[in-house]
């Protein structure tokens, strides 16, 4: 294990290329769908772009891990941040739709980079440290999706290109602290010469042969089926239901990244010790649940607000809990392997997710996206529970 100045120097770098990467991503959200009005004006297109970046990342996520197990976590992390800000600068460059949809794919592959930042994570920490640790990826997301769209907006009164190429100057930054700060976490003794399958399908069916994952798995991915969905389909929602502005909606998203930064980046932090891992993610599988329901049975706007704020707890219970116990049962020379599946696995849920999402919306009303949210999160539950109980046997013994 390395010492005490290698983990804080490691948790920097990945909190840091976590926020950037979310930030950079975030920044294009206010300006995307009028880029795309240059060529075309459908919704349709802009929702493909965000496939696109999605179905990449699933096909890149686990080959960028299982690389990682090979030549080590430093040069695939440099390596993806650049390749992120050549997908910035592509995509503010962009005289046609092609240009973009190439611009997003790039940016999609060398985006799988935080199943290689999750496992420099578990290389620097302790096996019961992890999920603490974990969360503080989660708190980067939440403050890089309340900064991102801010920052755009102010770049878009530039150009609307300026902000994808504010994204890739982040990108550069980032790469260029990354090089002088970034240590190797993964020692040579320790790496996989035999990783790096070039066949995506295969290291993600490796996994969900393996009992003790795929469950886990399954578990996760229905939990972020239904969040992804609320991603795509909130606005619809609120503005069927409550007539919400953009402004509006932008407010409770706000709110949603505050909540994700503050539980994840310091109070799951502290719960962890006292009640346990498989306690607290018992706990965030009820409040996930009670947010969604909540949310389908919303006719008072102010209700939005409870809402959101129990969705965001319990992600914040369950998402870093369940990724530390895949984490542990992996081995230490196929952590960014199976870590890479596990967030391939995850962007498949912001392809299926969002589709889901906007057809029981069209066809059983507005509160559909949510309640059968809540049904997959009860699957998810009764999936992973048996994992749950085994896990507190020892702390009951």
């Amino acid at each position: 294990m390395p010492g005490a100045p290698d983990q804080r120097r490691t948790l920097t770098f990945v909190i840091l290329t976590v926020f950037l990467d979310l930030l950079g991503a975030g920044i294009l959200i206010p300006i995307l769908p009028y880029l795309v009005r240059q060529f075309r004006t459908d919704a349709f297109t802009v929702g493909m772009l965000s496939v696109s970046f999605s179905l990449a990342q699933f096909v890149a996520a686990p080959l960028l891990g299982a690389l990682s197990d090979r030549i080590g976590r430093r040069p695939v992390l440099l390596f993806s941040i650049l390749g992120s800000a050549g997908g910035y600068f592509l995509f503010g460059w962009a005289g046609s739709l092609w240009v973009m949809y190439l611009a997003r794919i790039i940016d999609g592959i060398t985006g799988g980079n935080i199943s290689t930042a999750m496992a420099a994570i578990a290389d620097v920490s302790k096996p019961e440290d992890r999920a603490k640790n974990f969360g503080l990826i989660g708190m980067a997301f939440g403050f890089g999706f309340i900064i991102g769209p801010v920052l755009g907006g102010v770049l878009s009164k530039i150009s609307l290109q300026a902000p994808a190429y504010g994204a890739a100057v982040i990108a550069l930054i980032t790469a260029a602290f990354g090089f002088f700060a970034f240590p190797e976490t993964l020692p040579v003794e320790r790496r996989n010469p035999n990783s790096a399958d070039l066949n995506p399908l295969r290291p993600i069916a490796a996994a969900f042969a393996r009992p003790e994952m795929r469950t886990l798995l399954l578990a996760l991915f229905f939990l972020n089926f239904a969040f992804a969905g609320l991603q795509t389909n909130f606005s619809n929602f609120t503005m069927e239901r409550f007539q919400f502005t953009a402004d509006q909606n932008a407010w409770v998203f706000a709110f949603i990244g505050v909540m994700a930064a503050v539980m994840q980046g310091g109070v799951v932090r502290r719960l962890i010790p006292l009640f346990g891992e498989s306690k607290l993610a018992l706990w965030g599988f009820g409040l996930f649940a009670a947010g969604f329901l909540l949310l389908a049975a919303s006719w008072i706007p102010w209700w939005v607000y409870p809402a959101v704020g129990l969705i965001a707890i319990g992600s914040s219970f369950t998402n870093p809990t369940l990724n530390a116990m895949v984490s542990r049962r992996a081995g230490p020379s196929e952590q960014g392997s199976i870590l890479g599946t596990t967030q391939s696995v995850l962007s498949l849920t912001r392809v299926f997710g969002p589709v889901w999402a906007g057809m029981v919306f069209d066809h059983f009303g507005s509160g559909a996206p949510y309640w059968t949210g809540a049904a997959f999160i009860a699957l998810a539950l009764v999936l992973v529970l048996p994992e749950l109980r085994a896990a507190t046997e020892p702390r009951q013994a």
